[in-house]
């Protein structure tokens, strides 16, 4: 009870950090209809990024944790959103009017680029980045207890705040009207003064900061990465949004929870050597039986 109770924790920071990096990718296909591959990579490079800003504070003598945390946080996502903007002139403007494969190629190959300039710049070695919240916190008692560290509780609180920002965003404000209004018809929400182009530039840029939020978070909850997690991170969380429903913002957190649940589960249950063949059958069984994902809408053409 206690391994069960343990892993469902486990799972849900894990979920979230997929869900975040999710968003970004069924963000970027809402409103153009492609996926970002480079996405994963811009969550990586915040990785570093964060531990750079934690190790600059340091030096400058912020004794405070939570200040050094919140600091690199800001400075993180305001570089990192740079990268997705950067990503999305280089990589997508250039390329809108062509058919559906040549952006597809221009993404897989920035992805190459940013992992090969991390690789060379900080090297292939993994980093590790300081421990700042070291405590623990206790649920229940006997064979039932759970325990969640102090990063894992910022990661929930950091899920939710960025979740809810995003919504409100999204159905509040004029840019989130802009924003739904160029996923539905992009001709007439030019026509009807809609600056689509940067719209399309401020979804990217939205999208990168959710990324670069998970991962600064995500390093300190395990202490170390190297230039490849983007890699990995980016085929789970683009899962997640399959899963949930490429296109759902809601549907990109939900996939990510559960693929985050049913790995952690079937790690600490089963065998954690097998845990992403069973996370990727989870994903083709909905997909048989809901082809649009948990929360997806098939897709209408336009005549």
């Amino acid at each position: 009870m206690e391994i069960l109770g343990q892993q469902l924790i486990n799972g849900l920071i894990l979920g979230s950090v997929y869900g975040l990096i999710a968003i970004g990718y069924t963000m970027v296909y809402g409103i153009i209809g492609m996926i970002n591959f480079a996405h994963g990579e811009v969550y990586m490079i915040s990785a570093y990024l964060g531990a750079i800003f934690l190790a600059l504070a340091a030096f400058f003598g912020v004794n405070s944790a939570p200040v050094a945390l919140v600091a690199a946080l800001v400075l993180t996502v305001a570089i990192i959103a740079v990268y997705g903007f950067a990503v999305e002139r280089t990589a997508y403007r250039p390329l809108r009017g062509s058919g559906r494969l040549a952006p597809l190629i221009s993404a897989i190959g920035m992805s190459l680029v940013l992992q090969n300039y991390v690789q060379l710049s900080q090297g292939a070695r993994d980093k590790s980045v300081a421990n700042l919240f070291g405590g623990v916190v206790r649920f229940g008692q006997g064979m039932g207890a759970v325990q969640v560290t102090h990063i894992q509780l910022i990661i929930m609180g950091a899920t939710l705040v960025s979740m809810a920002g995003l919504t409100w965003i999204v159905q509040k404000t004029s840019l989130g009207r802009a924003c739904r209004a160029t996923e539905q018809d992009p001709t007439m929400a030019a026509l009807l003064g809609i600056h689509t182009d940067r719209v399309i530039s401020i979804v990217f840029v939205l999208g990168s900061a959710l990324a670069g939020v998970a991962g600064v978070l995500i390093s300190l909850n395990f202490g170390s990465f190297n230039f490849f997690i983007g890699f990995v991170a980016g085929i789970k969380a683009f899962t997640a949004a399959v899963l949930g429903g490429i296109g759902s913002l809601p549907g990109a957190m939900l996939g990510g929870l559960i693929l985050g649940l049913s790995e952690s589960l079937f790690a600490g249950l089963v065998n954690s050597d097998y845990k992403d063949v069973f996370a990727f059958s989870l994903l083709v069984l909905v997909l048989i039986f809901r082809p649009t994902g948990l929360l997806g809408k098939p897709s209408l053409e336009k005549i």
